[in-house]
């Protein structure tokens, strides 16, 4: 099932910003992550999905249910990227509040399966210690751990963080990102909106590029890092490792082709026995298929072919200056 597909969803504010004609599917039981710059639309489109905006047009299902469906958002946690909680509660009331919140019964929330959920749930961010402290006095970390709490208290089946590790240190980003590696072993789907390329790069498993509005690219993470997605965003950098190489292969190559090889095939090592390494930037698998043939046919032999890896750094770049009117990286 896919927890979230939407089909030209569109949000703008009076005709301006927000996001445009988004068609995106998140399937159940990964880590997806929304990235793109500041200003591209990504909070509008989640605040939709949380039921916080209306959509203007298009139309939507979350946990396979029309969007906006109080049976949806009961099997829905949230964490804001702007929260803040009252200071003088402390987790355990937090986290009672929200219970109700989310359709518990006052009566519930004091039972002894509640407390022991919230002790539960305030182990599992990192909060045990601190149970019963005033949250005045929580650091900028502990009131994040404190919302992933409260997203986490009924156990949902989908998840939407906006920002999740924006106000921790680098201990309380790896035991987060363990944390949702856990859970997406639960068979919990989690949608990350992060500027954290990194946490992506370390995650999710597909991923969106959102850049003004409009959707550029998605699929799966590696897809999309070696081009070799539906919409991975330009060129992608291919390799292929050959042998038989020699000092005249580049003017065989030439012949082949009836001019120079191609002038973005790069030579990146060779060893005195002619095993070489070649990089080529390529459009679609057709044209490193047509590589290889002509490898093969100015005598190489062709070892090993395929997308080079690439950083998400770079491809989130790329995309973003290919968008500008610049030069692609």
């Amino acid at each position: 099932m896919m927890m979230i597909d939407t089909e030209e969803l569109t949000k703008t504010y009076n005709g301006r910003g927000g996001c445009r004609g988004i068609t995106l599917q998140v399937p159940e039981g990964c880590i997806f992550g929304l990235l793109g710059p500041n200003g591209a639309g990504k909070s509008t489109f989640v605040k939709m999905l949380a039921g916080l905006h209306r959509p203007d047009s298009g139309r939507a299902t979350m946990l396979g249910r029309p969007l906006g469906r109080a049976e949806a958002r009961q099997e829905l946690g949230y964490l804001p990227e702007l929260f803040r909680y009252q200071d003088w509660l402390t987790p355990a009331e937090v986290l009672r509040f929200h219970g109700q919140l989310g359709g518990l019964r006052p009566q519930e929330t004091r039972a002894s399966a509640f407390r022991s959920r919230v002790r539960d749930t305030l182990e599992l961010v990192g909060l045990s210690e601190a149970a019963d402290r005033r949250v005045g006095g929580f650091s900028k970390g502990m009131q994040q751990r404190l919302g992933l709490a409260a997203a986490l208290l009924l156990d949902p089946k989908l998840v939407i963080l906006d920002e999740p590790a924006s106000a921790l240190d680098p201990i309380g980003r790896y035991e987060i990102r363990s944390l949702l590696k856990q859970l997406r072993g639960r068979g919990v789907t989690i949608f990350l909106n992060t500027h954290l390329l990194e946490d992506v790069e370390e995650l999710c498993d597909e991923a969106a590029f959102l850049y003004d509005g409009e959707l550029l690219a998605s699929g799966p993470l590696q897809e999309l890092l070696s081009g070799t997605g539906d919409n991975a965003g330009g060129s992608a950098n291919w390799r292929f490792r050959l042998g038989g190489w020699l000092p005249e292969t580049w003017e065989e190559l030439s012949s082949a082709v009836g001019g120079a090889p191609p002038s973005l095939l790069r030579l990146v090592e060779a060893d005195k026995s002619g095993n070489t390494l070649l990089t080529a930037r390529v459009t679609d698998r057709e044209q490193a298929g047509y590589l290889c043939s002509l490898f093969i046919r100015t005598g190489l032999t062709l070892y090993e072919s395929g997308p080079e890896p690439n950083s998400l750094e770079a491809w989130f770049l790329r995309m973003a200056r290919s968008r500008q009117g610049g030069v692609p990286l």
